[in-house]
């Protein structure tokens, strides 16, 4: 399996195994695609967004590999009293991560999390949906 998806899966085992999403199963998927009206529930996705690769020395080299993660879910109305926990939500889940080694791939490094934008404005606008992307990047040396 290639690195990024090891990664990725590591990823979505951690955060199946957290119990930060109780009754909600996370995938890992290349092209997360559902239907509007599958998007009533809470759908969380893993994906491998990129990866860097740097010379670290002359026989090491430093992989960063950016994993998304996606929290969707169709709403009635755009209030804060229904939007504010599916953006609590994608925080939670980029606290969880902060710091943390991947129990399944330990070799991997936490760098950063980024949050930006916390929220699709278009998503909002077009299908009434709330799309939050968290990005992960870990480093592996090699």
């Amino acid at each position: 399996m290639p690195l990024i998806a090891q990664i990725a899966q590591a990823v979505t085992d951690e955060l199946n195994a957290s119990g930060v999403l109780p009754g909600v199963t996370v995938v890992r998927s290349y092209a997360p695609q559902y239907e509007l009206p599958e998007m009533d529930t809470l759908h969380v996705t893993v994906v491998p967004k990129g990866l860097v690769v740097a010379a670290a020395g002359r026989s090491v080299n430093q992989y960063d590999c950016q994993i998304d993660i996606a929290v969707q879910k169709r709403f009635q109305s755009d209030t804060p009293a229904e939007l504010d926990p599916l953006l609590a939500l994608a925080e939670e889940i980029a606290d969880f991560f902060r710091l943390r080694r991947l129990s399944a791939f330990p070799a991997a490094a936490w760098i950063k999390t980024e949050h930006n934008p916390v929220f699709a404005p278009e998503h909002m606008r077009e299908l009434h949906q709330f799309t939050g992307v968290v990005t992960l990047t870990y480093k592996v040396m090699k």
